[in-house]
């Protein structure tokens, strides 16, 4: 059993690192990546509800279309909505 425990342990060490160096890899800005232009927010409810650090973003210039960190921090938001 105990080996078990251990394997599963590094089966979820091993996932969270993977995450981490994704999330860290996405565009930081909501600028496109191919041509500097600003990107347009398209809103999922599901995505939001998932994963709320990250936004589904689109270029209307070039046509990139792509996932990207959240452009503004929560405090901001909530300070926004005041």
């Amino acid at each position: 059993m105990l080996i078990v425990v251990v394997l599963f342990a590094t089966v979820l060490l091993r996932a969270a690192i993977v995450t981490t160096f994704v999330y860290f890899m996405l565009p930081a800005k909501p600028v496109c990546p191919r041509c500097g232009a600003q990107l347009a927010l398209i809103r999922h409810s599901l995505l939001r509800r998932l994963l709320p650090v990250v936004e589904h973003r689109w270029c209307l210039d070039c046509g990139w279309s792509g996932v990207v960190r959240q452009a503004q921090s929560r405090v901001i938001n909530r300070a926004a909505r005041s």
